[in-house]
């Protein structure tokens, strides 16, 4: 069964990824290294360096530009994505990053190929209560058509955040990328598939700085919303086990385990798929799933009949 909540959220995420694709072609946020300073909505962004040079700054106006143009904006611009996640959790990447929304794909894909979610999972041979059909290795044709025409997509569009895309899309299409464009585009195409391919997930968990600061900001919050796992119908978890697999753990894009302890779900994306996972297992049963969403004194302290994935502080 597939719910309201992952058809917006799949919306939500094609909506950013073409954002993410166009943002170069109306100015919306790139740096033009032809120009030497960035574009953001629309309008021409520079820190004053070229005119410190140039003798017409003295060094403490062209510090307090440096501060106003740059280190303002983006503290201003991390605050609000750490207040988000303080309260909310890794919303911009379950909801919002180009990159999850590939590793989702992916995912979905590999299953098919090997009946893994990754390379380094075992065998997942139950999702959503259902047993897993048989995988097909001809799946893994597509799938490695699609992680490299991901990786060159990428490529490009990270390559029209330098340059103007004009330029780029043109000489792409005439075959005339220039020597440092081709080998731009070339090294990151690999780079990207390789990391589509084998590390998807674990870079969302280890690498990327944008999601672990807003874990940090998540985890320090009590009463941050979180997966709650009604403990008092533990038992009703092995519904499960036939398939050899909690529905919960093979849903995660992250491959983590929702009925844990919040700190050992550090990585959560909030996409909802360990949710939608468990309530389609508890379908037929009277009291329903065993998690839900809660935030507030429910997730500090387990009320409700509910026991939040965080451990209730005492203090």
């Amino acid at each position: 069964m597939r719910n309201g909540t992952q058809r917006r959220r799949r919306l939500w995420q094609g909506a950013f990824f073409v954002l993410f694709a166009v943002a170069p072609w109306f100015d919306l946020f790139r740096y033009d290294l032809t120009t030497g300073h960035a574009w953001i909505l629309t309008f021409p962004w520079r820190l004053g360096l070229d005119e410190f040079i140039a003798g017409r700054l003295s060094a403490g106006q062209a510090a307090l530009q440096v501060v106003l143009r740059l280190f303002l904006p983006l503290l201003a611009l991390a605050g609000v994505v750490l207040s988000v996640a303080w309260r909310w959790g890794r919303l911009y990447c379950g909801w919002l990053c180009p990159h999850f929304s590939v590793v989702e794909t992916l995912n979905e894909l590999m299953l098919r190929a090997c009946g893994r979610v990754s390379l380094w999972d075992k065998p997942v041979e139950g999702v959503g209560g259902a047993p897993l059909h048989g995988h097909d290795a001809r799946w893994w044709l597509v799938l490695l058509l699609l992680t490299i025409s991901f990786a060159f997509v990428w490529a490009v569009v990270l390559l029209s955040y330098l340059l103007p895309p004009a330029t780029v899309y043109g000489h792409l299409w005439h075959g005339t990328l220039r020597r440092p464009e081709a080998l731009f585009v070339g090294v990151a195409t690999t780079v990207l598939s390789l990391e589509f391919l084998f590390g998807r997930h674990l870079f969302c968990r280890y690498a990327c700085a944008v999601g672990m600061f807003q874990s940090l900001a998540w985890i320090a919050n009590p009463r941050a919303m979180v997966v709650g796992f009604s403990r008092q119908r533990a038992s009703a978890c092995a519904d499960c086990l036939p398939a050899r697999a909690f529905a919960c753990e093979a849903a995660c894009p992250m491959r983590l385990r929702p009925r844990a302890l919040k700190r050992h779900m550090f990585a959560c994306t909030q996409c909802g798929k360990c949710l939608e996972a468990c309530q389609t297992v508890q379908l037929q049963r009277p009291p329903g799933t065993l998690l839900k969403w809660v935030d507030g004194s429910t997730a500090r302290a387990g009320e409700a009949g509910f026991s939040s994935s965080a451990r209730p502080n005492r203090h």
